[in-house]
């Protein structure tokens, strides 16, 4: 349990648990024996605004409820957070219940039921959910520490009580304002602990989720510790930046799908959250490649509805990102939100309240016409930075039009994989051309995986979903993509007659091979094509050309090979070199960590290429409507 302190009546926290420096003792005590200075009455403003301060003012309910009187999807979604709230009030209080290293679920947990719950009070006025909320708070601020060790822990649990604190202020007792206020105050000074704060020089994920959950608490609790409040968001506009500039040039996310909601999200949430506060960003807003990075997420959703899920994303299935709401209108560009319109038509929003953020769409949404939300106008999307991508698509209403991603990039950024040169494929509403994501980590950890390190004799890479044999790439003498290696678009086109994007993939395959250009596309809106262009060292080289797909593969024996899924066909041509012997290999695991793969196999060819040598290999990937009117695109890449 926490133990309590009092210096001039300001309850200090500690862990006994947390080891505290001679310093950081003398920075509280400080705190705490400047009460003119440091400490202001309760309630009363930061900045001119009082509580509530953080997302949604007072007042502000208002457009909310309006909008929950006059749009049916609103109040469809505010129904679904409330049906939620009220399952909340039923269950038992969390426990502090740590998995690995990680503490992480049970703060997400927290910061769910208190957002949900402190929203539902807010809007209907009913106390009982801030009565709940109250003792959830409470009763994780009793909890004897957030796991500092794994700071994004201590970050989503401050985020979750400060959210309570600020927005529940009028409610809470005086006991527990106390007792949550020390809580925050101890998350915040954990943050100037060094050996916790690494995030602050990362660019990452992490920078992002812990500055901003950190930012919260010191604008939850500001009257109180104005200096340190400042000090802290000062810290955050500062430190940020390096986290937004990996969004340059055009906004392409290195981390992916699945990470793109996580560190754009909690992102947005700071920029939200300071811009309620008026508290000047300093341009963050505007920072290069940012706003663009809505175009990215849209994008990245193929014509399934499933998620480009490349890199440490655990699953395909596309979800709906309240962020995007406030990013487009950030742009004034209602488009943006097509796909989002699209998971709002859905019958059933149960499954969106598994987004522990999921309130947040009903104060950056309600300010949007969704009928104003019209068809994006451009079907290819691309993006250079940390990891490169190219997404285009036949359309943007036909479920059974043509999806191709295709990423460049390196396995060296945060979340990598080896999976330079890869590329998805849907047609006909089947993913035929996959990507199996990340394995959930806890399993390979648990079995003492050291998963994240990046250098090229690392254990991730002994991951079977990992590393580039399993990913629709090259591999080269049964050989690792180099990590060192990356790889640009280096030309592409969005012409509708043939759209493409080319990639030099040399630096991948360093040491492997002497050049490789792999360029793909999507021809005449009929069928995709993968050419390779490489040339070999001085000396014979084995090259395997792979494709994972979850459908049933028949070898025909003439170059090509017939893949059926769910009814639909598309038949997989191999068009240079003119003989090949195609064949499947199993994706089932051969170690005790890797994760099963049931449903998916591996279809493709090696080749056996001399000493020296250029070799062009080139695979049309053919829906069933357009079987038997592809010619083949003898082009070069130089003439692509």
């Amino acid at each position: 349990m926490l133990s309590y302190f009092n210096i001039n009546t300001t309850f200090i926290m500690i862990s006994p648990t947390l080891k505290l420096s001679v310093g950081l003792l003398i920075f509280l005590t400080v705190l705490s024996c400047n009460p003119d200075e440091n400490n202001g009455p309760g309630g009363a403003p930061f900045n001119g605004v009082s509580h509530p301060r953080i997302l949604l003012l007072e007042g502000e309910e208002e457009g909310i409820k309006n909008n929950i009187a006059t749009n049916a999807t609103w109040k469809k979604m505010h129904y679904a957070i409330m049906k939620k709230s009220n399952a909340l009030l039923g269950e038992p209080l969390l426990e502090r219940i740590q998995t690995g290293r990680r503490l992480l679920s049970i703060s997400r947990e927290c910061l769910k039921r208190v957002f949900y719950l402190s929203y539902s009070y807010r809007i209907t006025g009913d106390e009982k959910y801030a009565l709940r909320a109250e003792k959830e708070m409470v009763n994780v601020s009793q909890f004897s520490d957030w796991n500092p060790s794994h700071f994004l822990d201590v970050a989503e649990m401050t985020m979750a009580v400060a959210i309570g604190y600020d927005w529940l202020y009028d409610m809470l007792s005086e006991e527990s304002r106390e007792i949550i206020r020390a809580a925050i105050l101890e998350g915040i000074n954990l943050s100037y602990n060094s050996d916790y704060n690494w995030f602050l020089k990362a660019t990452h994920n992490w920078n992002q989720v812990c500055n901003a959950g950190i930012v919260y608490g010191a604008l939850a609790i500001a009257e109180h510790y104005p200096d340190l409040a400042q000090k802290t968001i000062d810290r955050a506009l500062e430190t940020v930046p390096l986290a937004m500039h990996d969004y340059q040039p055009q906004g392409a996310y290195p981390e992916g799908y699945a990470y793109w909601g996580y560190g754009t999200t909690f992102n947005v949430m700071l920029l939200s959250a300071l811009e309620k506060a008026m508290i000047d960003d300093n341009g963050l807003t505007e920072s290069p490649g940012f706003l663009e990075t809505a175009g990215f997420l849209e994008n990245m959703t193929g014509t399934t509805s499933n998620s480009y899920n490349w890199g440490d994303c655990g699953s395909t299935t596309g979800s709906l990102n309240p962020a995007m709401f406030w990013l487009a209108k950030q742009n004034n560009d209602p488009s943006l939100l097509w796909v989002e319109k699209g998971y709002l038509e859905e019958p059933d929003y149960s499954r969106f309240t598994g987004n522990r953020l999921l309130p947040a769409i009903m104060i950056w949404g309600k300010d949007i016409p969704l009928e104003a939300i019209a068809e994006p106008t451009a079907k290819v999307w691309m993006g250079q930075g940390a990891n490169p991508v190219y997404l285009a698509r036949t359309s943007w209403n036909d479920p059974n039009g043509i999806y191709l991603g295709f990423k460049a990039g390196s396995a060296s950024v945060n979340h990598g994989h080896m999976d330079i040169g890869s590329f998805i494929m849907e047609s006909d509403g089947v993913r035929w051309a996959m990507d199996f994501g990340s394995q959930d980590y806890y399993s390979l950890e648990s079995k003492g995986i050291k998963l994240f390190g990046t250098t090229q004799d690392a254990q991730r890479w002994t991951v079977f979903r990992l590393n580039n044999y399993v990913h629709n790439t090259l591999t080269v003498d049964g050989m690792l993509q180099q990590v060192k290696g990356y790889a640009k678009i280096d030309k592409n086109s969005d012409n509708e007659n043939f759209s493409y994007a080319l990639s030099d993939l040399s630096t991948v395959y360093d040491g492997e091979l002497s050049s490789i250009t792999r360029g793909v596309g999507i021809v005449e809106s009929s069928y995709v094509v993968v050419r390779d262009e490489l040339v070999t060292l001085d000396k014979n080289s084995s090259v395997r050309w792979v494709m994972l797909t979850p459908a049933e593969v028949t070898l025909n024996g003439d170059n090509t090979a017939t893949l059926t899924k769910d009814g639909k066909t598309l038949q997989l041509q191999v068009q240079s070199p003119a003989n090949v012997t195609l064949q499947t290999w199993s994706t089932q695991p051969t170690t005790d960590y890797d994760a099963p793969n049931p449903g998916t196999i591996l279809v493709g060819f090696e080749l056996d290429v001399a000493a020296n040598t250029d070799q062009v290999i080139q695979v049309a990937l053919v829906p069933e409507k357009a079987i038997g009117k592809v010619e083949f695109l003898g082009k070069s890449l130089a003439e692509w």
